[in-house]
């Protein structure tokens, strides 16, 4: 009966593969131009970058006639006219645009791969007028590298950006995709031990990913831009429910709400899923005994999409409260009955010496994202809860030589990943804390302090990874007057109710938990408390009737 039933669950995969692939088959068959791609690789040497570019390329190429793949020595004449060095790298439509990409396109990756293909396809960079009035102002050279790793989720925002500018001003852009596994010395060459980070002319301009509008003007000052503002007013959208925040929290809420009847859309800055989507393995989620994060969070997105709208790449940067609350992003000015804060949580920092400067250079906040980097090296993992031991044993997995550094004498983590550690013979510095993170260009070394013999010491290694908790993201409460616990999180009452009429809370942003079934959980609840508000407004009965924020609502 069992096997009956995985062959019936591994028909069902196959059957859906099938559907994605003619799908995808129609849609480059529909594109009006044809997408040359020249693989260079080196005479005799086929390594697993090489033949995993030849076989992704010829995937696609055996779905569409438009994608004509040519094979090519390093030391063929067309390398030097396109300034290949290395191998594998890809050569994309060199004919009319200057795109190359060092590496294959494999895991996360391949997202990024069938972009490229349906932007050069069609010619159309699908910009905003304003990142193209940006970019149009810019009349000298942007050779942009872009560093990037298969584990990244981030990645893919960012080198999407970067194509548009390419496939836009080919003129004036050069873009090189550049793989850290595939180029780990490149990686190492310009600092890059953190994915996705992004030069220009050999300048960083952006760690991390960007909403678009900034990575164009990050592109045009050249240098880190943190805030975009709208040089035009951008379009108006009417909603009856604005979520800030795309994490299980934001997302199920998105769900919930449209179920009921309201017109919900999600606005999320950076990555969907929020911490999830960096989490290399899930246990503890109901139905599930084992799911990458990455995977959960796509599920979770896609069943999203099938009621809200998202709004992906826009950071909110202002509410205004009112009858009719207006919320401004990067991008546009939606008007709302009803606002749900799901901004969940950061990482938080250690604040010690070092731990900026060095960060993307051996200091880490995502073992998902730049383990691999480290995989045969020495790193310190910090921390003692559930976050770092999952990490941890993540990174051991990955063959890095880890030792776990942890402040107490015993950890906060579940029982289930504490008996992890021991049988994988990871060793544990208790009652240790960091006092300093050294090195000139990367990480070195590192100063440990034993608070309970008072002894410091110094021990070499190659990368820090942090994961000691989060600090709620409360900047736009805080703007716009919504009241915080002495803890620093949204203070709401029962029903998810905070102090300014029409704004509502759910998720991390409230304290808790920290666990993706909570955060759903809440996020589904204040969006029926929102819609059972909006069809009688709480904030319109008088002051004897009204909960007052931080006690139970009746």
């Amino acid at each position: 009966m069992d096997d009956m039933h995985h062959t019936h669950e591994s028909e069902e995969v196959n059957g859906r593969t099938e559907e994605l692939k003619e799908e995808l088959s129609k849609i480059l068959e529909g594109l009006p131009h044809e997408i040359p791609i020249y693989l260079f690789s080196r005479k005799g040497e086929r390594d697993l970058f090489t033949k995993a570019a030849e076989q992704v390329v010829t995937l696609f190429q055996n779905l569409s006639s438009k994608i004509k793949l040519r094979l090519y020595d390093l030391d063929h004449k067309l390398a030097g006219k396109y300034d290949v060095t290395r191998a594998p790298t890809l050569v994309l439509c060199p004919d009319k645009y200057n795109i190359r990409w060092l590496g294959a396109p494999l895991g996360e990756e391949g997202r990024t791969f069938v972009e490229a293909l349906l932007l050069m396809g069609s010619g159309k960079s699908g910009l905003s007028e304003q990142s193209i009035r940006m970019l149009n102002r810019m009349d000298t050279p942007r050779n942009i590298k872009l560093f990037v790793s298969p584990t990244c989720p981030y990645c893919p925002q960012q080198a999407v950006n970067a194509l548009r500018a390419a496939v836009e001003k080919p003129d004036v852009v050069t873009l090189e995709i550049i793989d850290i596994q595939a180029n780990p010395d490149l990686a190492d060459q310009y600092e890059s031990q953190s994915v996705p980070q992004t030069f220009a002319n050999d300048i960083l301009i952006a760690r991390g990913a960007q909403p678009e509008e900034l990575f164009i003007s990050s592109l045009e000052k050249m240098e880190q831009q943190s805030v975009y503002i709208p040089e035009v007013d951008a379009d108006e959208v009417e909603a009856d429910l604005v979520i800030v925040g795309g994490g299980p929290a934001g997302l199920t809420a998105g769900i919930y709400a449209s179920r009921s009847g309201l017109k919900a859309v999600v606005v999320e800055k950076g990555v969907l899923g929020g911490q999830v989507a960096t989490t290399p393995v899930v246990e503890n989620y109901p139905g599930f005994t084992q799911v990458g994060g990455k995977t959960l969070v796509d599920l979770m997105v896609s069943h999203a999409l099938e009621y809200a709208q998202i709004f992906q790449g826009e950071e909110v940067m202002e509410i205004k409260p009112g009858e009719t609350i207006e919320v401004l992003t990067t991008r546009r000015k939606f008007l709302t009955k009803a606002v749900l804060l799901a901004t969940g949580a950061n990482y938080r920092k250690l604040g010690v010496p070092g731990e900026e400067r060095l960060a993307g250079r051996g200091v880490s906040y995502c073992s998902t994202c730049d383990g691999p980097l480290f995989k045969g090296k020495r790193v310190i993992m910090v921390g003692g809860g559930n976050s770092a031991i999952t990490e941890a044993l993540h990174l051991h997995h990955l063959g890095v030589g880890i030792t776990i550094v942890h402040r107490k004498e015993t950890f906060r983590a579940q029982d289930f990943l504490v008996k992890s550690v021991v049988d994988n013979n990871i060793p544990v510095l208790w009652n240790t804390e960091i006092k300093e993170i050294k090195g000139q260009d990367r990480v070195r070394e590192v100063v440990l302090y034993n608070n309970k013999t008072g002894k410091t010491m110094t021990m070499e290694a190659d990368g820090v990874f942090i994961a000691i908790g989060y600090a709620p993201a409360v900047e736009l409460a805080r703007k716009i007057g919504v009241e915080l616990t002495k803890e620093g999180y949204v203070k709401k009452d029962a029903r998810h109710r905070t102090n300014i009429p029409g704004v509502y809370s759910g998720g991390d942003v409230e304290g808790g938990y920290k666990q993706i079934v909570t955060a759903t959980g809440e996020g589904a609840a204040a969006a029926m408390v929102i819609f059972e508000d909006l069809i009688h407004p709480y904030w319109k009965k008088s002051k004897e009737e009204l909960p007052y924020a931080g006690e139970p609502a009746v």
